[in-house]
């Protein structure tokens, strides 16, 4: 009976999450255009609809996905999961990581969670960021995107340069033994998770101890992410396309690394920005710059900065954003010299 209960409750949680993640975008539209009476197409409506949509989306996401993961990992203990990737000479671990990254469909901010599950499970801090590296940068839905509007070749090299990207900058930080700029309550959830493998674990253990993670990381970060896509929100709606693609149209050496700089704080997912990309393009920006451009949203949003510096020390982060940003740029440059 205590387990028929346990099942229920989970499903009523299961099916409240999938309607209030169903109904969030048109109930967004109504409060912003409707009730608040602002005008679609608008610098402060979009802004504002951005705003009251991705806040409760992503805290959606990062709670859906936080208690999944941890439910998945209560089957497999930190030793095994260190037989997998933490246990495979140089490079090999980044590489398998880096492949679960590109299957993985997350972004940037929901994969902050697997990065956190990563470390706690004693996966090297190098491998770790290869697979956090390639989870939003080599996105399936930008892979289709860039397929059906710039044909295969494009969309072969996006992946093929967003794999290098991914394991290259892994074992760079890796090679750095940079695990000192690890903030210490993700080394005590580790320590913690280590003694729990020990024990016999229940149904009723395992999603209690899903729920108490949701709690724990999304009661850290929920502050993060809502000043990040604040900022977001406010770039999205008043950043003109026509002035973006000025800067990146032009044929000067420093028009990459600025279209990169300008990618950073901005805040879209693979969906979002693949249009804009497509537009820039049509409007004159090159499409090494465009698609260096494209990367640096999705794999360096100002959100999973924010999200990152609760677990990661700001010199980590400095680092992670350096080296990332650096592949992106030499990618940039790739693809205007190859295409």
């Amino acid at each position: 009976m205590k387990n028929r209960f346990l099942w229920l409750k989970l499903l009523v949680a299961a099916v409240a999450w999938y309607v209030a993640y169903t109904i969030l975008q048109p109930v967004t539209e109504y409060v912003t255009f409707d009730i608040l009476r602002l005008e679609r197409g608008m610098h402060l409506g979009e802004s504002i609809a951005f705003f009251l949509y991705d806040v409760p989306k992503i805290l959606l996401l990062l709670s859906g996905m936080i208690f999944l993961i941890t439910l998945i990992r209560t089957f497999f203990s930190a030793e095994r999961t260190r037989q997998l990737l933490g246990g495979k000479r140089v490079g090999i671990g980044n590489v398998l990581a880096a492949m679960l990254g590109i299957v993985t469909p997350f972004c940037s901010c929901s994969a902050v969670p697997l990065f956190i599950g990563f470390v706690e499970s004693g996966i090297p801090l190098g491998v770790t960021f290869s697979f956090l590296i390639a989870a939003p940068v080599i996105n399936e839905v930008a892979v289709v995107l860039l397929f059906g509007l710039f044909g295969w070749r494009i969309a072969t090299l996006y992946i093929v340069s967003g794999l290098t990207i991914a394991m290259i900058a892994g074992m760079i930080i890796g090679k750095l033994k940079l695990e000192r700029w690890v903030e210490d309550f993700v080394w005590q959830m580790q320590f913690q998770a280590a003694q729990d493998d020990s024990t016999k674990v229940t149904w009723e253990d395992r999603i209690q101890r899903a729920w108490s993670t949701v709690r724990d990381i999304v009661g850290k970060v929920w502050l993060y992410v809502v000043i990040g896509i604040a900022i977001g929100a406010g770039i999205h709606g008043y950043v003109p396309t026509d002035a973006l693609a000025d800067i990146m149209g032009k044929s000067a050496w420093w028009s990459v690394p600025i279209a990169v700089l300008i990618g950073i704080p901005l805040y879209l997912n693979a969906a979002g920005i693949i249009p804009i990309v497509s537009a820039l393009i049509e409007k004159g920006a090159s499409l090494g710059t465009a698609v260096a451009f494209m990367m640096a949203v999705i794999g360096l949003s100002l959100p999973e900065t924010i999200i990152l510096r609760r677990v990661l020390k700001p010199q980590l982060i400095v680092v992670f954003i350096g080296v990332v940003g650096l592949a992106i740029i030499l990618t940039g440059y790739l693809f205007n010299l190859v295409m």
